[in-house]
């Protein structure tokens, strides 16, 4: 699987659940789907992505073959 699709997943199931947790919790949720987008926002401009970074000093480097 590509680290790109890692870090989609990651973000959309972030912003998903911070919005769930918002409406069913406590409003402060919604912060973290607001620090979620914003991440993906400025990623897009500047390429810098944390989770990328981390994701790749645990080892997950590029694409692995579909089976």
């Amino acid at each position: 699987m590509c680290h790109e699709k890692i870090i989609r997943r990651l973000a959309g199931s972030v912003v998903l659940l911070s919005v769930i947790l918002g409406f069913t919790a406590s409003d402060r949720f919604f912060w973290l789907a607001a620090f979620a987008a914003f991440n993906l926002l400025q990623s897009s401009f500047t390429g810098f992505c944390l989770p990328e970074k981390i994701f790749a000093r645990l080892g997950w480097f590029g694409c692995r073959p579909r089976r």
